[in-house]
C-alpha cells in the first residue's frame, strides 16, 4: 500500500510493523497484510513482520472464473486482480472511530467450492456491517484448487489451504489488538465451502483458543462423505502438473479431468475438498463423534437458505417453462436443498447439541410472492455485505428492490452480531421476517 493520501490514512502501529490504512466511507481498512508464506504444495510458514505488498490490485490464488458464478454474483473484474499462487493475505476493516476498547472479531472465509474467490472482493465488502454493529471484520485468503484442496502424499499434502486458515487464524489472536480488536471474542463466519471449512475447523488440530463462536452459512455438508473415490482420481490424473512453471496453464490444464456428473452424481459439482485421515482432520468414521466431544468449546450459529439449489435447478432451463415444469422444478429444488444443506446442518446441529454444545439452527426464506428463484444460494451475501453498486448486476436478486434486501439485511446483520459478541439469540420482536431460528 502507499501513503498517496495522507490526510485518508491511519497508520497502525503494531508488534508486527507499521501498517496503513485507508479511510472511507467511516471506515478503515488495512488491505491485502501478508500473514504467511508458502511454497508450492508445503505448509504455510507465518511471518514474524510486516512485507509491504506493492500493487494496486488484489491477491487471487490462481484460477478460473466460473460463468454460473458470473451470472449469479456478477461479472469480475480481471483487471484489479492479480494471480498469486502464495496466496496468505487479509484485509482489516474497523470503524473509523472507536466508541469502545477491544472490539468483537468476525473472521470472514470465502466460499467457492474450494476452487475459486478471495476475501476480499466487492461483493463481500463489510463497511456497512463494520459501521452499524461497531465490529471488525477480517477477510481471510488462502490457497484453492490444485494448490490448496487436492492432495494425499508426501509431495503433495491434503489440506493445504486448512493449514493457510489455521495460520490467518494464529496471526489475528496474535495480532488483532493491536487494530482495536479483541482477541478473546473471535467468531469466524463462512458461507458454503467457507462455512464447510469452518465446520471441519471445529475438529481440526492446532485450533485451540484461536475462535470462541461459528456461523456457518449454506456448508453443502451433504458432500463431505464417501468422496474418496473421486477425490484420488482427481489427484492421480492431475499429478504431471505439479512441476508445472506456468500456474495459469495449470490451472487450464485441470479442467480436463474434473470429475464427470454420470459418475459420481452431485458431489461432481464440487471435485475439490478436505481430506479426512490426513492432518489436521481426523478419519471420516470419526467426525460425528469428534463434533459431540468438542460441543462444549465453541458456539455455533449454522443454517442454510430455503432454495439453495433452486438458480443452478431454475436457471438452466430458462424459457421452458409451463406450469407443470415450475412444480416439478421446485420439487427438485426441494429435494437437493435438503440433502446438500438442509438436513445435513440438522444432523449436525441435534449432535452437536447432544454434546452440550450452543448451537441455533436457521433457515433464511424469500417473503416476495413474485421472486421465482427465491432464497437461493448465495441470497444471504447481499444482506450481510450491503454493497448495492456491487450487487445490481447480480441475477440472483433479480426482480428484488434493493430497500427489501437492506432492510432484511440490517435485522439479520444485527441478529448475527449478537451473536458474535453473547453466543446468544435474544430479541424475537425484532428479527427479520425472512428468518426462522431456533435453539436446538
Amino acid at each position: 500500500m502507499s501513503a498517496n493520501h495522507p490526510i485518508l490514512s491511519h497508520t497502525f502501529e503494531t508488534s508486527f510493523g507499521k501498517i496503513l490504512g485507508l479511510k472511507e466511507n467511516g471506515v478503515i481498512r488495512a488491505k491485502n497484510i501478508r500473514y504467511a508464506r508458502s511454497e508450492r504444495f508445503k505448509k504455510p510458514e507465518i511471518l514474524e513482520k510486516y512485507e509491504d505488498y506493492i500493487s494496486d490490485k488484489t491477491p487471487v490464488c490462481p484460477q478460473k472464473i466460473s460463468p454460473l458464478l458470473e451470472r449469479l454474483i456478477g461479472k469480475t473484474d480481471l483487471e484489479k486482480f492479480q494471480a498469486e499462487e502464495s496466496t496468505q493475505f487479509l484485509t482489516i476493516t474497523r470503524p473509523e472511530n472507536l466508541v469502545e476498547e477491544k472490539l468483537p472479531v468476525i473472521v470472514w472465509i470465502h466460499g467457492g467450492s474450494y476452487e475459486i474467490g478471495c476475501g476480499d472482493l466487492p461483493t463481500s465488502d463489510p463497511s456497512v456491517w463494520v459501521k452499524e454493529q461497531n465490529i471488525i471484520v477480517v477477510s481471510v485468503s488462502y490457497r484453492l484448487g490444485l494448490f490448496g484442496f487436492l492432495g494425499g502424499n508426501n509431495e503433495r499434502p491434503a489440506n493445504l489451504g486448512l493449514f493457510d486458515i489455521i495460520e490467518a487464524l494464529t496471526w489475528i489472536k496474535k495480532h488483532i489488538r493491536d487494530f482495536g480488536g479483541n482477541p478473546e471474542n473471535i467468531t469466524l463466519f463462512g458461507q458454503s465451502s467457507g462455512g464447510d471449512a469452518i465446520a471441519h475447523l471445529l475438529i481440526s488440530e492446532g485450533v485451540d483458543n484461536l475462535f470462541k463462536r461459528v456461523i456457518i452459512q449454506s456448508a453443502p455438508l451433504g458432500f463431505r462423505l464417501k468422496r474418496e473415490k473421486m477425490y484420488t482420481e482427481l489427484f492421480s490424473q492431475t499429478d504431471f502438473l505439479k512441476d508445472e512453471k506456468d500456474v495459469l496453464k495449470m490451472v487450464d490444464s485441470y479442467q480436463n479431468f474434473l470429475p464427470s456428473s454420470f459418475k459420481y452424481g452431485l458431489k461432481a459439482a464440487m471435485p475439490f475438498c478436505l481430506k479426512y485421515s490426513h492432518a489436521p482432520l481426523p478419519a471420516e468414521d470419526k467426525t460425528l463423534e469428534k463434533w459431540k466431544e468438542n460441543a462444549s468449546k465453541i458456539d455455533v450459529l449454522i443454517g442454510f437458505n430455503e432454495d439453495e439449489t433452486s438458480f443452478y435447478v431454475k436457471t438452466a432451463q430458462e424459457g421452458l417453462y409451463t406450469y407443470l415444469h415450475e412444480k416439478i422444478l421446485n420439487r427438485i429444488v426441494k429435494i437437493t436443498t435438503n440433502s446438500i444443506y438442509g438436513k445435513p446442518a440438522q444432523i449436525f446441529a441435534e449432535n452437536y447439541a447432544s454434546g452440550g454444545g450452543n448451537v441455533h439452527l436457521f433457515k433464511i426464506k424469500s417473503t416476495l410472492k413474485n421472486h421465482y428463484i427465491g432464497a437461493s444460494h448465495c441470497f444471504d451475501l447481499p444482506l450481510i455485505f450491503a454493497s448495492e453498486d456491487a450487487w445490481k448486476d447480480a441475477a440472483l436478486l433479480k426482480d428484488v428492490p434493493w430497500n427489501y434486501i437492506f432492510e432484511n439485511g440490517k435485522k439479520l446483520r444485527a441478529v448475527w452480531a449478537e451473536f458474535a459478541r453473547t453466543g446468544k439469540i435474544s430479541d424475537e420482536n425484532d428479527r427479520p421476517e425472512i428468518l426462522n431460528i431456533n435453539k436446538v
